[in-house]
């Protein structure tokens, strides 16, 4: 079956949009993180110190041995995570501009394009699943926390940019399949 060649280039540049969009997205994350640090930095300080869990839970929380308090590194951890956020605003943004320039290419032009949007993605994932929902909320007991805990946002960034890939990964955008 013939695909609608207008249907495909839509099909493209929505995938494209979508990953500029991204792309956005982080850096407007990375420009908060850095023009207002010390806010953004004391969620990562407390959540590292572990400082801040429910008191009801304390009473029976054991973890509580897994803190990190010194701030040297509270500050390495903060600048990672700001350097993983512009990684990923980076490279979504080559990806958009690569899908955007190859929307109508041919397939293999168009597929090999979406390289530098999965990576971005897949990055943004890690960062936010592992990162905040794995190490913050497990590990460092996150959710314990009623005023630093940043799981229900790294939820809906993760769900996002889950959906996002997917959505790029699709062969969904064939010309002539």
């Amino acid at each position: 079956m013939e695909t609608n060649p207008r249907y495909v280039f839509i099909l493209r540049a929505a995938k494209s949009a979508i990953l500029a969009s991204v792309s956005l997205f982080c850096l407007l994350v990375v420009f908060g993180n850095v023009t207002d640090y010390w806010v953004n930095f004391d969620f990562v300080a407390h959540v590292l110190s572990m400082d801040a869990h429910i008191e009801d839970l304390d009473k029976v929380s054991t973890i509580d041995y897994r803190a990190i308090t010194v701030p040297a590194l509270h500050h390495a951890v903060y600048v990672l995570i700001i350097a993983v956020e512009l990684f990923v605003a980076v490279a979504c943004a080559i990806g958009a501009w690569r899908t955007a320039r190859a929307l109508r290419g041919e397939n293999s032009a168009f597929d090999a394009a979406k390289t530098w949007g999965v990576i971005g993605l897949a990055a943004g994932i890690l960062l936010w699943f592992t990162g905040f929902q794995v190490v913050g909320g497990e590990w460092f007991g996150m959710w314990m926390s009623a005023a630093w805990n940043g799981l229900p946002a790294a939820d809906r960034i993760t769900t996002f940019f889950l959906g996002a890939l997917i959505f790029l990964s699709l062969r969904n955008d064939r010309v002539g399949d």
